[in-house]
């Protein structure tokens, strides 16, 4: 397998044990009808949702890990439709855990709240941005004025001394506008931008998603200009892969003569210089892309307490009602499949990445059935078989 020094970030705990991060979709309420989401719109709570005490009982069995201890994120739905938000955040800093929250904009997230869950030990909350205008953005959101509530809500949340995060989906309705984006990500003072390449999956099957070519392009364009801000890719593990091959590229010559842009890239390009001034920014080094997949270092708890891969791949790996959770990630037959890049199908269980890659089994699933599938969203021709002892 080719050399990764500095290009990719390597998790230093062993990912068939312990998690990297958990994301717990602590209710399934929420009062926006976002268009990519891929859960069914739900005002109310479950009647079966995970109680304060069910909740509580998650945390603690993530905290028996050793430190450093996964990272938990507070997802929905909408978390701040619990009322018990605030008690689950301090619970969970008190056991030693990082809690993030991942909300919607709604007049429930208010600079009051921001402030107690910051008091109650939060560090970081992370908001949707799917446009650089409101009739974009509110477009995908299915509420007017939801673009002008997150200008707020950015402001907010740093004012609160809470670390922000952005998240946005791509899709060909919206590609065009991500140099605009960026400026306005920029702007927040953000400390990661996340850009999620859609799953068909919820309401998301509706969308125009990026084919293989495309999303080549975007990911290139985003190590373009990953010294502007720290950026993610989400569902495109391939930015790994990239950030590889660039590495090389770069070390022999040009990268650009390697991987010729195309036009979509050219569009991109000429755009961000328009709106920023450059492609490239002045931070010291761009922030490497980590080494974590569906149920390799990741895990998805729902608001009933099943766990999955990801929020993307349902299939079920077991419920923390009748198992703690740190035995499920670590014999599940599902979670343990995931994590043997030698079991992928296709390209995928031929490329010499993917071990540091190994695709999108959430977009394998949604698109073939075999979450063990290659990715389809991959543009990358393995450049020889593995061998076969």
């Amino acid at each position: 397998m080719p050399s990764t020094p500095h290009a990719v970030r390597q998790l230093h705990t062993d990912t068939d044990d312990k998690p990297f991060i958990v994301i717990w979709e602590v209710t399934r309420a929420c009062q926006l009808v976002c268009a990519h989401c891929r859960a069914d719109s739900q005002h109310e709570p479950h009647a079966m949702q995970l109680s304060t005490d069910d909740g509580k009982r998650l945390l603690d069995s993530l905290a028996t890990y050793d430190p450093p201890r996964p990272i938990v994120i507070f997802t929905g739905g909408d978390p701040f439709e619990r009322d018990d938000l605030e008690e689950l955040v301090a619970y969970g800093t008190a056991a030693g855990l990082h809690i993030s929250l991942s909300p919607s904009v709604t007049p429930k997230l208010t600079a009051e709240r921001l402030a107690g869950l910051r008091a109650a030990g939060a560090h970081a909350v992370s908001l949707s941005l799917d446009g650089a205008s409101a009739a974009t953005h509110d477009g995908f959101r299915g509420i007017d004025g939801v673009f002008d509530e997150t200008m707020q809500a950015a402001a907010d949340i740093t004012g609160a001394g809470l670390r922000l995060q952005v998240n946005t989906t791509v899709t060909r309705g919206n590609v065009d506008e991500l140099p605009d984006l960026l400026h306005i990500v920029k702007g927040f003072g953000t400390m990661l931008w996340s850009v999620f390449f859609l799953v068909p999956t919820g309401r998301g099957e509706d969308l125009d998603a990026l084919n293989a070519d495309e999303i080549e392009e975007v990911l290139h364009w985003l190590h373009d200009i990953s010294d502007h801000i720290a950026v993610k890719s989400t569902e495109a593990p391939q930015f790994r892969r990239l950030a590889i091959q660039r590495r090389a590229a770069a070390a022999d010559g040009d990268v650009d003569e390697v991987f010729p842009p195309g036009e979509l890239r050219r569009r991109l390009r000429a755009a961000t210089v328009e709106r920023l001034g450059s492609l490239h920014g002045d931070r010291r080094a761009p922030r490497p892309p980590l080494d974590v997949n569906a149920g390799r270092g990741f895990a998805f708890v729902d608001h009933l307490g099943t766990v999955y891969p990801s929020g993307f791949l349902p299939i079920a790996a077991g419920s923390v009602r009748a198992q703690p959770f740190p035995e499920i990630y670590r014999e599940s037959p599902v979670l343990r499949s995931l994590r043997d890049a030698d079991s992928f199908g296709g390209r995928c269980g031929r490329c010499e990445f993917r071990t540091l890659c190994g695709g999108s089994r959430s977009r394998a699933f949604a698109m073939t059935g075999d979450p063990l599938a290659e990715d389809p969203s991959c543009a990358y021709v393995p450049a020889m078989p593995v061998a076969v002892s």
